[in-house]
């Protein structure tokens, strides 16, 4: 019965953990489309006001 009990322990503290990765991996999947809009933004108002410095 304790290994029983020690194995819920364990799988516990794993879904915890997993369940933290999840929201961080979220989170950062967001930032990563802010940061694509925002650079999507960029080079379309560069595309219209002609400044290329290529």
């Amino acid at each position: 019965m304790p290994a029983f009990i020690i194995l819920l322990i364990l799988v516990a503290i794993a879904l915890v953990i997993i369940g933290v990765i999840v929201k961080v991996v979220q989170f950062l999947f967001w930032i990563a489309l802010a940061l694509v809009l925002i650079a999507v933004i960029m080079w379309a108002l560069r595309s219209i006001s002609g400044k290329n410095r290529q």
